[in-house]
């Protein structure tokens, strides 16, 4: 009789040893012929690349699009009624929390040649409206900030998968050998909801995740080494290691781990020359630092992550993520006042960062984006006997972009009559994701990473559209 042990002591011999042996080795057992090697060299695109890199500027918690870019008369026209449609579609907390129809808390103008309308809370970014593609349609599968954020960061509602700028450094590797590829310049005040799973590699190898730079004091924790040595022991030391690390890995093809760990060794090393030089904003002109809102109390910590930001891709930073505390854009309560203090924060950097970009010829191929989780609901939301705030709305909501070869003062897409539901070009997570892939000269369905025989992607499984209309 066949028992368990003898079964398995028969299958170490043959064809079937070997299928099984390949199944639980994988490529390791016949060497790297299949194995793709994982470093952050230079890699080639799919197609011509319009951006070479991106700057996100994620806004935590959900921008109220119809007090920023998205006017509706007709939640002039209708305020204090109730919601005319399905009240279940509205927030995330039960009908009993859903107040009436809630007008607009900002007042709107149009702005530029494009004649673009955009609200008075973010004047700095009204002038240089000329350079951005708004798209007002965008949508999202949950109205939940954990796994809202999940999604327009990993493509998936939970945690576990690769964040954009991972898959974007693992399709096209870095054009700096001394800097990561992706950086993230997290808030002073403390890390956003969901904290570092928002910038994750998960399954990707390492050298792909998202290196935390602080604007403040040492710019990464333990970088530097506790004991100087003169220059030349240092080098002598790293060409050593080096040597040693070429002979272990000649002795073992086919881990293509063992050559994602040793990558982010070497690279952590020649940051210990270069992270602080990057991070030294006392190179640029006061003029600059002033223009960004750097000295100001209000706009100093975005300005300077926003003048970082620029440093970083001027110096060849393929991904670069610029996150607020936990989540200031929640407008549940005191819309107005909360609303215009995010702009306050934020909209000087953002519209330097713009124009500095463009006067120094890197917006062309550079990808900026601005936009947070999802939007928010056209009704007010009832929080005892407060009515002053908005909840959330993943049916529609608004993100704009600029450079990267896109539409210059261009509109895509259109909200109901009251901003509620993407209803003209709608966008979806996955066709977001692989518009600004398209941009970087990436197929969003041949980006894919191997894992237990699925072939992973950004997008899922899905067919995502690009937005083909948003770009000149």
């Amino acid at each position: 009789m066949l028992t368990r042990r003898s079964f398995f002591q028969n299958m170490s011999d043959g064809l079937c040893g070997a299928a099984l042996a390949h199944l639980f080795a994988g490529d390791r057992l016949w060497g790297a012929a299949a194995q793709a090697r994982h470093d952050l060299s230079p890699k080639s695109a799919h197609h011509p690349a319009r951006a070479k890199a991106v700057i996100h500027l994620f806004m935590n918690g959900g921008p109220s699009q119809m007090d920023l870019f998205d006017p509706k008369p007709a939640l002039e026209k209708h305020a204090g009624k109730s919601f005319p449609g399905n009240i279940e579609e509205l927030g995330n907390v039960g009908t009993s929390n859903v107040g009436a129809i809630m007008p607009p808390v900002c007042k709107f103008a149009r702005h530029g040649q494009s004649g673009i309308w955009m609200s008075d809370a973010l004047p700095h970014t009204a002038r240089v409206v000329d350079e951005l593609c708004f798209m007002h349609s965008l949508w999202t599968d949950h109205p939940n900030h954990d796994n809202a954020l999940y999604k327009i960061h990993t493509g998936r509602l939970f945690m576990g998968h690769p964040s954009l700028g991972s898959w974007v450094a693992y399709g096209l590797g870095s054009e700096c050998k001394d800097l990561p590829a992706y950086v993230v310049l997290d808030d002073p005040l403390g890390l956003p909801k969901n904290d570092v799973r928002n910038w994750t590699s998960a399954y990707l190898p390492q050298v792909y995740q998202g290196t935390r730079f602080r604007s403040i004091g040492a710019p990464i924790l333990n970088l530097t080494p506790e004991n100087e040595e003169p220059s030349a022991v240092s080098q002598a030391a790293r060409d050593l290691l080096e040597r040693l690390d070429g002979r272990h890995r000649a002795q073992r093809p086919g881990y293509g781990e063992l050559d994602a760990r040793i990558e982010a060794y070497s690279l952590a090393a020649r940051m210990q020359l270069s992270a602080s030089d990057v991070l030294d904003l006392d190179q640029e002109s006061e003029a600059t630092r002033a223009a960004y809102g750097i000295g100001q109390k209000i706009t100093d910590s975005y300005g300077r992550r926003c003048l970082l930001a620029r440093r970083m891709v001027e110096r060849g930073v393929r991904f670069v993520q610029i996150f607020m505390e936990d989540q200031p854009w929640d407008n549940h309560s005191n819309l107005e006042g909360t609303l215009r203090s995010a702009c306050e924060r934020t909209d000087q950097p953002v519209a330097a960062l713009i124009k500095d970009l463009k006067q120094r010829g890197l917006l062309d191929d550079t990808l900026v984006i601005w936009g947070g989780e999802f939007g928010r609901t056209p009704t007010s939301q009832k929080i005892g006997n407060d009515f002053s705030g908005r909840d959330h709305n993943m049916q529609g909501f608004t993100s704009w972009m600029a450079g990267g070869g896109l539409k210059k003062g261009f509109v895509y897409g259109e909200t109901d009559e009251l901003g509620h539901k993407a209803v003209v070009n709608p966008v979806s997570v996955p066709d977001f994701h692989a518009t600004i892939l398209h941009a970087l000269g990436l197929d969003a369905e041949r980006l894919h990473f191997e894992r237990n025989g699925l072939e992973e992607r950004l997008t899922g499984f899905t067919a995502p559209k690009v937005a083909k209309a948003v770009f000149a």
